[in-house]
């Protein structure tokens, strides 16, 4: 009886020290495929921000006007030129030569062609893509001081327990407390700052590498 007690001791041993060194390696890899996910979709949030910023001059508050700048925004294309022209000085009493820029208009360019071709993966911008996971990003904006200057700002995020909602709950505590150059600090993925004037995301530059 006691050796069948201590078979059974010594398989529960043998399990919890390969659980205990396999555990981490399996939540390391589901967890960085998807980061990388939620990351690609939060850089193509990012340039869609940019490009509502440029022709509205401030970010979009949220998805279904940002969306719909998407499909019917329009770039302007311009062309500067220096040109010159003479022009009478009435204190000098002379002909002097006057330098400006002209700019010219050339023509329009969809956001949609721009940004993202014949691709329509814009339509899910707000949805958080990890397959289980019926969430959506949180997005704000804002217009902040910043010298004395009026800035606008955006922050979109979302929470590592979303994205990692059915991995092991010890090592997503650990996960959350993250601070580290190679990691994702704190308890979301986040791009931008509503109190600082940024456009980056808090993630390492690792996951910027292009993967095709």
């Amino acid at each position: 009886m006691i050796t069948y007690a201590l078979y059974f001791l010594s398989i529960v041993l043998v399990y919890q020290i390969y659980n205990s060194i396999d555990a981490p390696i399996e939540f390391n890899k589901v967890k960085n495929e998807r980061y990388q996910k939620v990351i690609e979709r939060l850089k193509d949030i990012r340039n869609a921000q940019v490009a509502f910023k440029s022709v509205n001059g401030i970010y979009s508050d949220n998805f279904d006007s940002l969306v719909n700048f998407i499909e019917t925004g329009q770039f302007t294309i311009i062309e500067k030129r220096d040109s010159s022209y003479i022009q009478y000085d009435r204190v000098y009493r002379i002909d002097m030569l006057r330098e400006v820029v002209v700019v010219d208009t050339l023509g329009f360019v969809s956001v949609q062609d721009s940004l993202f071709k014949n691709d329509n993966r814009y339509k899910d911008l707000a949805l958080v893509p990890i397959d289980g996971v019926d969430e959506k990003f949180s997005i704000n904006a804002d217009i902040i001081d910043k010298n004395g200057y009026n800035v606008p700002v955006f922050e979109v995020k979302v929470s590592k327990d979303v994205i990692l909602f059915d991995q092991n709950k010890d090592l997503l505590m650990q996960e959350k407390e993250t601070v580290s150059v190679d990691g994702v600090n704190g308890p979301a993925l986040v791009l931008g700052s509503l109190e600082d004037v940024s456009t980056n995301g808090n993630w390492p530059t690792t996951f910027d590498v292009d993967r095709k």
